[in-house]
């Protein structure tokens, strides 16, 4: 990444449980094509270039592994974004209950009271086995206190709003990082939040 280049590069980290469509939304994004079959990811980089709100944007994603077996390389993902899709599948109440879990293991790899993360509710074409409401996923997204979106890789549901959103997320968090810079140098300084706990019933 050149320093030049540096502001209108995004690295954006997709995480959640195994099957949830991680890779399927992010292949119909950079590739708008759907993969049909399931196949565990351990790491996949992809790259793509957009315009959001007439600027342009490098999506430079990172699609990770989701199965348990390869938890222990989560810290090293996280370290390595600057915000977090966090995919969970609306036919999967299991991986629903796993997005505090991972929000609260971003705030601390990142040593963080909030990071730029959006809830993605994925596979919401999959109607009649859903197991997670969308009011669901709105009151935890809310209690977390990020966005919330439900999309469909297949059907190619508010797949670009998710990424796009996440983007949008983190181009306010750097210009209110550059705005906090500012102030600090005048001795504002800026008390840190306390850290909420959701409960998912």
């Amino acid at each position: 990444m050149t320093t030049q280049n540096a502001e209108f590069e995004f690295s954006l980290v997709v995480l959640g449980a195994g099957g949830t469509g991680k890779s399927a939304l992010t292949v119909q994004l950079c590739y708008n094509h759907f993969v049909e079959e399931y196949d565990p990811t351990i790491e996949d980089s992809h790259r793509k270039q957009v315009e959001i709100d007439s600027e342009i944007a490098i999506l430079n994603i990172l699609d990770t592994a989701g199965q348990e077996d390869y938890s222990a390389m989560r810290p090293s993902y996280i370290r390595s974004g600057e915000g977090f899709l966090l995919v969970y599948s609306i036919d999967s109440r299991r991986s629903f209950e796993q997005i505090q879990k991972l929000r609260d293991e971003i705030l601390q790899v990142k040593d963080s009271d909030s990071e730029a993360i959006i809830v993605v509710g994925n596979k919401c074409d999959l109607v009649d086995e859903r197991q997670v409401s969308t009011q669901e996923g709105k009151d935890l997204a809310e209690c977390l206190g990020t966005i919330f979106i439900e999309t469909s890789a297949k059907e190619f549901t508010n797949v670009e709003e998710a990424f796009f959103n996440l983007t949008r997320e983190i181009r306010k968090r750097r210009s209110s990082v550059n705005g906090m810079n500012d102030n600090n140098n005048n001795g504002f300084l800026q008390k840190k939040k306390k850290k909420k706990k959701c409960l998912i019933l």
